[in-house]
């Protein structure tokens, strides 16, 4: 376990991964500044979409999973798919490290990044919602701990899966050894399962997170597992 720890703090620093931090503020502000748009001219329709607490915590949750599925299909780019595309790797595999546990601690990278940015985010922009509120009184209802409680926990759980999720690109950008293929198919997955508030979405669905978020996990073991034979070239 401290190899791996030692290999992700490696990975992090040669690709200057804490520059992250700035996307993430940069996306967080994109999507509180985003909401409270929606919420703003939700108010002016007949029939609203955010009228209650956890309409606005449903909205903000599919807004920031959105955002850091999307995301993270960059962070496989630059830590994985470059590397392949540009033969970088090649040198990485001349070190007497094992290939398998340098291609875990990348996966590894990008389900910590994307698990703990969904909890952060929806957290943290919440809260300047709920603030945001306090002083305007747009959305109504009463602001229950039972409520705070229950989305804390489902946002949790979900963040969990949208990790796993967040790997199914690594598939069609190990396959092409593209960049734009993996931002692609992060950009359809997330169409998919994140499209529409008024109707039945399928990220609400939770047999399709947890079969989505298997299936990531799926496709990094097989990434893993297969390493050692890969060709490079």
């Amino acid at each position: 376990m401290k190899a791996l720890l030692k290999l992700i703090s490696l990975e992090i620093r040669k690709n200057k991964l804490k520059s992250l931090l700035t996307g993430a503020a940069i996306v967080n502000l994109a999507i509180l500044a985003f909401m409270i748009l929606v919420i703003f001219i939700d108010q002016s329709e007949s029939e609203g979409t955010f009228n209650t607490y956890s309409d606005v915590f449903e909205g903000l949750f599919v807004f920031v999973k959105a955002a850091y599925l999307i995301f993270a299909s960059v962070i496989i780019s630059k830590l994985i798919i470059d590397e392949y595309k540009n033969n970088t790797i090649t040198l990485l595999f001349m070190y007497p490290i094992s290939r398998k546990k340098l291609m875990t601690a990348k996966i590894m990278i990008v389900f910590i990044f994307t698990f703990v940015s969904i909890i952060v985010s929806s957290i943290v922009i919440g809260a300047i919602l709920l603030g945001i509120n306090y002083f305007v009184n747009i959305v109504q209802g009463e602001l229950t701990l039972h409520l705070i409680t229950t989305e804390l926990i489902k946002t949790v759980a979900s963040a969990f899966y949208a990790a796993g999720i967040a790997l199914i690109p690594l598939y069609f950008g190990m396959k092409k050894k593209s960049v734009p293929a993996t931002i692609v198919s992060a950009v359809l997955v997330t169409s998919l399962i994140s499209g529409g508030f008024d109707q039945a979405r399928l990220g609400n669905l939770a047999a399709v997170s947890i079969s989505l978020g298997l299936l990531g996990a799926g496709i990094a073991f097989l990434a893993i597992r297969n390493i050692e034979h890969k060709d490079i070239a």
